[in-house]
């Protein structure tokens, strides 16, 4: 029998890896490290140091162990070699993304990629002559036609908002790497137990942290996993550019992965309980969620995830006035931009992501005003259906 330690279930490393067994003082759970600053004993030690004959902290920009605690357990969990934390999901995704451009570089990104990565490509790297190209929603043959020899990256989200589209994973990456491509998937919709894009070919995996990973709606963090080869260049520009993650936020998100387990397992189950309950529903268009048989990316979702998802994207058969009368009968959901949390969580995207855009602007990339994202907490999955139920019954 080997004497390695047996591969544990990403459910028992979400409450252990990345943690020795004993914490300063004989603590349970791994202290704040709360500083900036590192001292050393003497002179010698700073010399070892200085010459890579000593690993230890150095600066905060560079590292903490209340961090690294929560980058190992991410690393495990995703499958990764290595994971980095930021102060925010943007702050992960941007800086991943220039630690692999340049300028002449060309990057090639899905369409239904989140607003705020597409602005960043589409407008910010073109300033640094970096070209780009949008592809259709999970279009495989679309990108491997968009690919030219300056092709440096390839970005997509799995699933995407708001209808949460679902790419093939091992298409992307074969495509890429046959062309020498790098890939990166926004996965902060499935969490890392739903869906492992690394173990589907794909190179770094970005997750808004505030999201699913944190849990409760009270703290900004991202991180990236991969390959220790590609972490390393994104480590570099990370120590430039500042963004990590500050110590109280990650003990927040390594408390908030204990308990990712039980929380995805509950939202998965109510994601799918709503979705059912809502297709078929007179005053209902369209429901769009993966774990349906009428998602256009169902077969694919269900060969490459675990569960579905929290959720659940619907339109009805209602004006925009109509549908907002809809949402302020619900007494269960808040009325919020984020998603992953404890609590349930309601938009109407036309009036929340998109209220900058003309009804004619919004209309011409697919969000019309009777369209509402549902993102489901750990409530109880009757009382969340009961609820819509409800609130579509009072608003007709």
């Amino acid at each position: 029998m080997s004497e390695r330690e047996p591969r544990r279930s990403p459910l028992t490393e979400v409450v252990h890896a990345g943690e020795p067994r004993t914490h300063a003082h004989d603590a349970l759970t791994p202290p704040i490290v709360q500083t900036a600053t590192y001292s050393f004993r003497d002179t010698a030690e700073l010399i070892e140091f200085m010459e890579g004959r000593k690993q230890r902290e150095e600066y905060g920009r560079y590292g903490n162990p209340s961090v690294r605690v929560v980058e190992a357990r991410l690393a495990a969990i995703e499958g990764a070699d290595d994971a980095l934390l930021f102060g925010s999901g943007m702050a992960a995704i941007t800086t991943a993304i220039l630690a692999l451009v340049k300028s002449g570089s060309h990057v090639v990104l899905f369409a239904d990629c989140y607003r705020r990565t597409r602005q960043f490509v589409t407008q910010f790297l073109d300033r640094f002559g970096v070209t780009h190209t949008l592809v259709a929603p999970a279009d495989v043959e679309a990108l491997a036609a968009a690919i030219r020899p300056e092709t440096r990256l390839v970005i997509s989200e799995a699933p995407t908002n708001p209808y949460l589209n679902v790419v093939d994973l091992e298409a992307v990456a074969k495509v890429c790497r046959e062309r020498r491509v790098k890939t990166l998937i926004d996965a902060t919709f499935a969490t890392p137990l739903n869906l492992r894009p690394i173990a589907h070919g794909i190179d770094l995996v970005v997750h808004s942290g505030t999201k699913y990973l944190a849990g409760h709606n009270d703290v900004l963090a991202g991180s990236v996993s991969g390959a220790s080869g590609l972490l390393s260049l994104v480590r570099e520009l990370r120590d430039v550019l500042g963004g990590v993650c500050d110590p109280h936020a990650a003990y927040l998100v390594g408390r908030g992965l204990k308990t990712l387990g039980l929380r995805v397992a509950q939202q998965n189950r109510s994601g799918l309980a709503l979705a059912r309950a809502l297709e078929g529903h007179p005053r209902i268009a369209r429901v769009w969620y993966p774990g349906l048989a009428s998602h256009p990316h169902h077969a694919v979702a269900s060969r490459l995830m675990i569960g579905f998802g929290g959720v659940v994207t619907f339109e009805l058969n209602a004006s925009l006035e109509e549908t907002s009368k809809f949402v302020d009968a619900l007494q269960i959901p808040r009325i919020a931009p984020s998603l992953g949390g404890v609590e349930s969580l309601v938009e109407q995207p036309a009036l929340m992501s998109f209220y900058e855009l003309s009804p004619e602007q919004r209309e011409a990339v697919g969000i019309r005003g009777s369209l509402v994202r549902f993102a489901v907490g750990i409530e109880d999955a009757d009382d969340i259906v009961a609820d819509v139920l409800r609130a579509l019954h009072l608003s007709a």
